[in-house]
Formats: structure tokens, C-alpha cells, sequence
């Protein structure tokens, strides 16, 4: 789930939000399931846990815009949709559900810290580059959720990523091991080749009738793609600047309205020792748990220090290494148990155990700072832009609502348009890849090309763009596909039988002397009879800069040879039809005596990072393996 919005919103939880909010304003889609009987919708189950339809369209979607932004103009959306690229993103939500399930078994816990920074470093929720409490409440209920759902979708996605973190962190990179990786990173060798370019083409002769042939057999691929290009209206908050400007008795309301907005809250610094208990726990384990919480108590209250127990005997794995250090905190951030009972502490108080659905918290408060109301004069300018925001969303709101009732009586656009005063615009012709503009926008292709619009000539429903902004669009042209003339074709179709037959001709030359070169035949014999040269290489490293990357790749891949006058041979195939033949006579280990310190201790961090991605892919192949995993192949291809 968190994968596509890092760049934009530098923030964990804010790709659930986003994905929360395209979906709300996408339509309300489920209702149905209230009015017809159940049916299977899931694309996969993990151990009896749905993966629905939604939850991966909305991610295929994500990981669809990340490589159109990624290409641009290049994106090519009909290679892109295959159902290869649909399993991968669907593999991906598995291993998710592995983790997230994995996590609940071992006791896997986020600490409050942070969670609460990762929420409240997502620009969504901030104001002027501060988080704003009012308008993270909003914005989630704007979202349908609840603070507590919302916040339980963050640690989720946190605890998906400690697993592997943790995995990370074991791994051991013996100084043998390490040896022998320089050795073989930092190896050189010796060999010669001969390149073999490709025939020239002017000796090349195609006939027409080959043409004709050609373009007769591959005739589907010589058609002009179908384009449509569209009428819209665009609706766009952020271009409905409101002309009223808030006087200073209105401001001033706004400020009593919002005062605990601008008070700075109260903040506590604690650490918690957890002694973890299953929610669904006996009588006989809550009892044991519960002794085991006192007995820490107590040993805090003799002297013990905290964070010392804490590290010894916490059950928080995210807050024990730091002696169950969960830094600052706010209310509405924690437990409602957990917060009454640090509320209550003074400076200095070590806290009876505490209940909460993770089990028994006995706490520390370290520290607290005191909460501070801002004055009216410094926060008057931020109510001010409040004000204007907000004018601008209700007007936004106001006219979105009258034009899709007026869209709903007539769906006429150009109408709609000229009742309301606002621009009917055009898009230029497009294919079902995307243009430019909205037409660059996967929502609108979809709609576009969609049999409502496309067919059936209907106004699109409101299509989202981003929050507070749609579009609304109509068929303005429709090109079907047709076949180019052969003589539009002709040179192209004469281009591909010309580099067809080279490249036919190149492999067939590459084979035959490659075969000699395997008898024994020296790689000057093979020159000569090429009318090429010997191009001589010595201590070759597998990153030369100055040599084809092809080659060096092929040349590594090879046997030590038996000496310098029994080499090991291959046949390179490079770039533009070209062929190297390849003799290696040298292989030459690298002297990992001769690295400064710095030098072998990145190499040992180079071989932990790989050893560590191994781990994390082991682990979930292991997860996978046990688990019961179900997927419906004919839902993962509508």
C-alpha cells in the first residue's frame, strides 16, 4: 500500500489516505452488497484473508502512474497491462499479508513514537509545515475513517517493513568471507577478440514482390491506431479564488472557534515496559501476566533503573532496545487507558500496571511541557488563508453539485457549460495510451474509451482528478484504426526485410568462424580471413568503462582457461548485429592484502546488504510455503 506517494507527501500513512480518498470520490462502490446476495469478489486469500478486487485495482493503479511518470511520453499502456505485470503487483500484496500476519504471531509491535511521526509528518495534514490536529481530524472523516482506523492502517504498514528490517540486522559477514568476495569483485583478466560488424546493406536487394508479401502477411501492423479526442469541463478549486475577504470580527470568531487548534498541546516524554497478553487470553494467563507487570513495578520502586528492565524485559520489540523510550506524546495518541493513566502521573511517577489490548504497561513519565495558546495577532494571516480555503471549497462543492444535477436533467456539455459561464475545452486526438493534458490522466483514458462515452456518446460521470478537482468529458472525435497505404509503408517495410537479411547473414558469418576458432584455429587466422584485426585486452575489470558492457559481461562469465595457449572461447553477441569472437588466456585474483580498511569494510557492508536481502526473501518464500495461499487467476485478468 505504501509504495507510489513518498515523493509527494514524504510520508508513511499518507498513501493510505490518498488511496482512502480515491476511492471515496471515485463513487460508492460496495453499496450493492447491501441490496444483492454475497458472492465472491476477492483476486487472492491469504490463510483465509481476502485481498479484494479494490484494494488491488487501487494498487495496479498506483504502480501503473508510477512508471507513466517514470516514462512519459514513452509509456506504451497496452505493453504495460499484461497479466505478468498484474501478478507482480498482486505478489506484492501477499507478501504484505504474510508480513502483517507474521507480525501478529510474534508480537511484533510499532512504537507510539512512531506512529505518531510518520502522521505527523504528512503534508496533507499540516499547516505552513506544522501538523494540524483540526485538519488531520478532517481530512480522515473526509476519508470515511476514524483517527483509530486510520492510525491502525499506519501501524500496519509499519510493522510490514520491521520484519525485514530486523532480518537485515543479522546478518554476519565473516572477514574469509569478505576475502574472497574482493577476490573475485576486483578480479582482471586477459583475452583478445575480433569484432565482426554487421554486412553492409548495400549489397542487400529486395524486390517488390517481397515487399508486397510483406505488408500482406503483417498487415495488422501497418494501422493507424485509433484516436478520439474530447470536449470537458474542468472543475478546479484551486482556480475558484473567492473575491470576499474575511473582516477582522469574523477572524476573530474563527480564533475562539479554533483556539485549541492554535494551543500548542500539552506533551508528556514517557517509556513503558509491555508485558504482552493476547486479547483473547484465559483467566490464568491475564493473572500471570499481570504478577509478572507488578513484580517489574516493584522493582523499579526498589531502585532498578527503567530503562535497564526495560531492555530486559519489555515485550515492545520496537521501544526495547531504546529502554521503552516512546519520546513525546500528545493526547489522542495513545491507548485511552495507557493516556489516563500517564495524564494522571506527576514528573518522576512509575505507574501501577496498566491494561490495554496489547496487555500490561507499567510507565515512566520522564518529563512534561506545558501547553501555550497562541495570540489572535500571530495566527490572524494562517485564519485568514483558512478562510479563503475554505471559501473556495464551499463554492467549489456548490457549483460541482448544480452541475452534475444539470448534467442529470440534460447531458448536454456544451450546455451545462454555457449555463454555468465556465469553458468548454478540447482535447488534441489521442490513442488509448494517452495524450496530452487530462487526456495524460488513466481515470479519464478509462472513461474516455469506455462504451458509455465512446459508444453510447454519454457525459462521463464526474472524473477525479485530485481532491477538489474534476472533469467532466464528452466524445469530440472518434478516428477508427485503418490500414496505411503500402506506399506509405513501402521503405519502412523495405528498412525491416534489409535488417532482417543482415542480421541473418551476420549470425550465419559469426557461426561459421566461431566454429573454426572452437578447432583450434588462432584468433589472427579468424582475422585475417574477416578482414578484421585482434584487439589485445590485459588486466580487464568488470566494470571497464572503455570497453562494450556486453562484452566484459560475456568475458566474466567464462572458465579459467587450462593456460595461455588453450584459452576459453565464446561468441558475443553486441549491438547493431555485431558479433565478437572472444578468446580468454588470463585470469588474474584480486590481492585483498593491498585494500585500505574503509575499502574492506564497504565491501563488508556491500556482501551484509546482499546476505540481507537473501534473508528477507527467504523468509517470505518460508511464509509462503506454509501458508495457504488462493488465487483467483480469472479476477486478477478483468
Amino acid at each position: 500500500m505504501l509504495q507510489s506517494l513518498h515523493d509527494r507527501f514524504s510520508g508513511i500513512a499518507a498513501k493510505i489516505l490518498l488511496g482512502v480518498v480515491v476511492i471515496v470520490f471515485g463513487g460508492f462502490f460496495g453499496i450493492e452488497q447491501y441490496m444483492n446476495p454475497k458472492s465472491d469478489t476477492f483476486v487472492a486469500k491469504v490463510n483465509g484473508k481476502e485481498i479484494g478486487q479494490d484494494q488491488f485495482r487501487e494498487a495496479y493503479n498506483r504502480f501503473r502512474s508510477q512508471a507513466q511518470q517514470a516514462y512519459g511520453a514513452q509509456f506504451d499502456a497496452a505493453a504495460f497491462d499484461t497479466p505478468e505485470r498484474k501478478r507482480q503487483v498482486l505478489d506484492q500484496l501477499i507478501n504484505e499479508q504474510l508480513l502483517n500476519q507474521a507480525n501478529e504471531k510474534l508480537g511484533v509491535m510499532v512504537p507510539v513514537a512512531q506512529v505518531r511521526d510518520a502522521i505527523q509528518n504528512i503534508p496533507a495534514f499540516q499547516t505552513d509545515g506544522k501538523f494540524d490536529r483540526k485538519l488531520y481530524n478532517l481530512r480522515v472523516q473526509a476519508a470515511g475513517m476514524t483517527e483509530r482506523s486510520f492510525e491502525d492502517g499506519v501501524i500496519k504498514d509499519l510493522a510490514t517493513r520491521q520484519l525485514p528490517a530486523g532480518l537485515s540486522q543479522i546478518s554476519i559477514v565473516t572477514s574469509a568471507e569478505v576475502e574472497a568476495f574482493l577476490k573475485l569483485r576486483d578480479q582482471t583478466r586477459d583475452f583478445g577478440y575480433v569484432k565482426l560488424e554487421k554486412p553492409a546493406a548495400d549489397a542487400i536487394k529486395v524486390a517488390d514482390a517481397d515487399i508486397e508479401k510483406y505488408y500482406k502477411d503483417h498487415a495488422a501492423e501497418f494501422m493507424t491506431p485509433e484516436k478520439i479526442s474530447l470536449a470537458y469541463v474542468e472543475l478546479d478549486a484551486e482556480k475558484m479564488k473567492s473575491e470576499v475577504t474575511p473582516d477582522e470580527a469574523t477572524l476573530k470568531r474563527r480564533y475562539e472557534e479554533q483556539k485549541a487548534k492554535f494551543t500548542a498541546p500539552e506533551q508528556r516524554q514517557a517509556s513503558h515496559i509491555l508485558v504482552k497478553v493476547d486479547r483473547n487470553a484465559n483467566a490464568e494467563a491475564q493473572k500471570a501476566a499481570l504478577e509478572k507487570a507488578k513484580a517489574i513495578e516493584a522493582e523499579i520502586k526498589a531502585g532498578k533503573d527503567f530503562a535497564v528492565l526495560a531492555k530486559e524485559k519489555s515485550d515492545d520489540l520496537g521501544s526495547r532496545a531504546q529502554g521503552g523510550d516512546l519520546g513525546w506524546l500528545e493526547k489522542g495518541l495513545t491507548d485511552p487507558a495507557f493516556e489516563t493513566a500517564l495524564w494522571a502521573m506527576k514528573k518522576g511517577d512509575v505507574s501501577a500496571p496498566v491494561l490495554s489490548p496489547e496487555g500490561y504497561h507499567v510507565i515512566e513519565l520522564r518529563d512534561v511541557r506545558e501547553g501555550k495558546v497562541k495570540p489572535f495577532e500571530e495566527v490572524k494571516a494562517e485564519l485568514a488563508k483558512q478562510y479563503m480555503e475554505t471559501e473556495n471549497e464551499r463554492r467549489y462543492s456548490d457549483l460541482a453539485g448544480k452541475l452534475v444535477d444539470a448534467l442529470g436533467n440534460d447531458p448536454s456539455l456544451a450546455n451545462a457549460a454555457k449555463q454555468f459561464n465556465l469553458p468548454l475545452q478540447k482535447t488534441a486526438l489521442f490513442t488509448r495510451a494517452g495524450g496530452e493534458g487530462i487526456a495524460a490522466n488513466p481515470a479519464v483514458i478509462k472513461a474516455a474509451f469506455a462504451p458509455g462515452v465512446l459508444v453510447e456518446g454519454n457525459t462521463s460521470d464526474a472524473i477525479t482528478l485530485a481532491p477538489n478537482h474534476v472533469v467532466f468529458v464528452h466524445l469530440d472525435q472518434h478516428e477508427m484504426p485503418a490500414q496505411k497505404p503500402l506506399e506509405q509503408v513501402r521503405e519502412e517495410i523495405r528498412g525491416r526485410l534489409v535488417s532482417e537479411r543482415l542480421a541473418r547473414q551476420a549470425k550465419e558469418q559469426a557461426d561459421t568462424l566461431y566454429a573454426r576458432l572452437q578447432k583450434g584455429e588462432a584468433l589472427e587466422q579468424i582475422a585475417a580471413v574477416a578482414k578484421a584485426k585482434v584487439e589485445q585486452e590485459k588486466d580487464i575489470g568488470r566494470n571497464a568503462a572503455n570497453l562494450d558492457g556486453r562484452l566484459v559481461a560475456e568475458v566474466f562469465k567464462l572458465a579459467r582457461p587450462a593456460s595461455a595457449d588453450k584459452p576459453t572461447t565464446a561468441e558475443v553477441a553486441l549491438a547493431n548485429d555485431a558479433y565478437a569472437l572472444v578468446a580468454l588466456t588470463a585470469v588474474k585474483d584480486a590481492d585483498p592484502s593491498k585494500l585500505d580498511a574503509k575499502s574492506k569494510e564497504a565491501a563488508r557492508n556491500q556482501l551484509a546488504q546482499g546476505y540481507s536481502s537473501e534473508a528477507v526473501r527467504g523468509f517470505l518464500e518460508t511464509l509462503r510455503k506454509s501458508a495457504d495461499v488462493k488465487v483467483a487467476e480469472e479476477r486478477l485478468l478483468q
